[in-house]
């Protein structure tokens, strides 16, 4: 199949950071202002306001839209120089629907009341898919869901206990400020005794559970310790996962669950067709795998991949630990002799990254490995093998379609430029003048409370917080060569493509 390459567009929030302040700056700059030389009356500061504003909303807003359906770079990434696809299987080559979420989320509920005895009001609570977002951090002892950001920063208005808000002063006496020291933050796969991020889609049932029970007995005066209920949820989430019933209900229906996208099979033809090598690592188990991948290419989709390894136990898969062992499909059954080579056809379980590289010499830049999960599936294959990493993130094209629109585009805008004005106009210390301050401060503050709503109301953008880029946005930059939303999107490019990460000026760079 032939594929074209598709320019990205420029970095939006750079361009227009530039230029807007830029402007804000310029049509003061003329006056030189200075503690010594400038003392600028209530008056016209309030004219400067009023000048920029009509100023700014003359403006073209000037800001390109960012094609939701494109691969992102955070390093340079050659697609000539790669040789062999890496995949993961849920979320990256198996998409699913919003059903599996609430299915997740009523598993866990039942079992939190059947197993686990909780209240069975419980089964009552329902599920709200647009309540929580990917990369935010539980605090397991004071049982507060919040975001962070890449400076360990807790972002205001962003903390919850159970479903209730909690307010920045009770934040800021319950943490001494802002910041979380790094001993409290997630270790190097996303886990802590302390701080536990959400770091993948199946999270996201599981932290609207939690929230709901917390939520539940903060209502009814039902004494809780956090800690024990964060375990307790936990366990009858990740139960139906290890249980087998999550997956059960999904091979039994996967129509329901699973989105049949043929752009799946059109990726891996294209590329087995071009002579590159593919390899499937995931760690569910085959029937499961085997169900969802005949439902989306039919049954020969074995025949597309040099090697499949299911039962992988990612991140330990990348530690030299236990051998792969051969699967017997027919019989369901593994077999006890020692794997010397990895044969196509055969499936095998478990198994390490250091064999995989002995028996296959597939190392180095000339791998590509796309998944879901920045810790588990991509840290250790940049980080340890030099591999490149692609991230899949579906979530991206919603975000994108929201910094597309008019509404957004505008409060940024207007929200960058007072923002320069405010910075130009601090200067000015005697009351009338502060007050003033105060008050551009106080329509900066509501600008950026509306450019976080419109991602999500409680926490707002999966990638920055009001400026800083999130603590997942960090991870992400750091563990991810590309990332895109859909694997499919792979399409839209040659494999001759390079990905080019786009500069951006340091602060020291640019003169604003």
């Amino acid at each position: 199949m032939a594929a074209v390459g598709i320019p990205l567009k420029r970095s939006w929030i750079f361009v227009s950071k530039c230029r807007l302040l830029r402007k804000s700056i310029q049509l003061l700059s003329h006056r030189k202002l200075s503690r010594s030389t400038s003392r600028l009356s209530s008056v016209n500061l309030r004219e400067e306001y009023h000048k920029l504003k009509a100023q700014t909303d003359a403006q073209p807003i000037g800001i390109d839209d960012v094609n939701p359906q494109a691969i992102f770079a955070n390093n340079e990434l050659d697609l000539g120089d790669v040789d062999v696809y890496g995949f993961d299987y849920d979320y990256t080559l198996a998409s699913y629907k919003d059903s599996m979420h609430y299915l997740l989320y009523n598993l866990g509920r039942e079992a939190l009341v059947t197993k686990h005895k909780y209240p069975k009001e419980i089964l009552s609570l329902p599920y709200d898919p647009k309540f929580a977002v990917r990369g935010l951090h539980y605090d397991v002892q004071k049982g507060l869901l919040m975001k962070i950001d890449s400076f360990h920063n807790i972002q205001p208005g962003t903390v919850y206990r159970g479903c209730t808000p909690v307010s920045k002063p009770e934040t800021l006496a319950l943490y001494g400020g802002t910041h979380v020291p790094v001993d409290n933050m997630n270790s190097f796969h996303g886990t802590n005794h302390r701080m536990h991020q959400l770091m993948d889609l199946f999270a996201l049932p599981e932290m609207t559970l939690l929230s709901n029970v917390i939520q539940h007995f903060i209502e009814r005066n039902i004494p809780y310790d956090p800690e024990y209920v964060f375990y307790d949820v936990r366990g009858a989430v990740q139960g139906v996962h290890s249980s087998g019933e999550l997956h059960r209900n999904i091979m039994e229906s996967p129509d329901i669950y699973i989105e049949k996208e043929q752009e799946v099979a059109e990726l891996l033809q294209w590329l087995a067709a071009a002579g590159k090598k593919l390899f499937l690592i995931t760690n569910s188990g085959f029937p499961f795998v085997d169900k969802g991948m005949a439902y989306m290419l039919g049954p020969d989709w074995c025949d597309l991949f040099d090697v499949i390894v299911t039962k992988a136990r990612k991140p330990k898969f990348f530690q030299p630990t236990r051998p792969f062992r051969v699967y017997d499909k027919q019989q369901g059954t593994q077999a006890w002799d020692r794997v010397s080579q990895l044969i196509k056809g055969k499936i095998y379980q478990e198994g390490n990254i250091s064999e995989l590289v002995s028996m296959t010499n597939w190392s180095g830049a000339k791998v590509l490995y796309f998944g879901d999960h920045v810790y588990s599936d991509l840290a250790d294959p940049t980080l340890k093998l030099g591999w490149r990493t692609g991230a899949i993130i579906p979530e991206l094209e919603s975000e994108i379609e929201t910094v597309n629109s008019l509404q957004f585009k505008k409060s940024l805008s207007w929200m960058l430029a007072l923002q320069g004005l405010i910075e130009t106009m601090q200067i000015h210390e005697d009351t009338e003048s502060q007050q003033i301050l105060d008050e551009w401060l106080r329509e900066r503050d509501e600008l950026r409370v509306l450019t976080k709503t419109v991602f999500n109301r409680q926490f707002g953008s999966v990638f920055r917080t009001y400026h800083n880029p999130t603590y997942f946005s960090r991870r992400l930059s750091r563990f991810a060569d590309i990332y895109t939303s859909s694997i499919v999107n792979l399409l839209k490019y040659s494999l001759t493509y390079t990905f080019y990460p786009r500069r951006t000026a340091l602060p020291h760079e640019i003169k604003f």
